[in-house]
């Protein structure tokens, strides 16, 4: 089982937020690959994917601020 190795990007209190709580979020696991919180639009945007692109049942589209993942662009990896 993976954990978590360590935040992408500036903590939601950083950028804002009053409480630092329910916010978008990024965060890197054990195994590489990444968690992300952020809200639910599974209903929304499923629909209107690209042909080309699909999703598992058990994978849900969620969606973070543009704030969030511009200041998670430094902790992400090149490679």
């Amino acid at each position: 089982m993976s954990h978590i190795i360590r935040r992408i990007g500036t903590p939601p209190s950083a950028r804002g937020s009053a409480t630092g709580a329910n916010c978008p979020d990024i965060f890197e696991l054990s195994d590489g690959r990444f968690a992300v919180i952020g809200t639910d639009v599974t209903d929304e945007l499923d629909v209107k994917l690209p042909a080309d692109a699909s999703r598992a049942d058990y994978e849900r589209i969620v969606v973070v601020t543009r704030e969030t993942l511009i200041h998670a662009k430094a902790d992400i990896p090149d490679a």
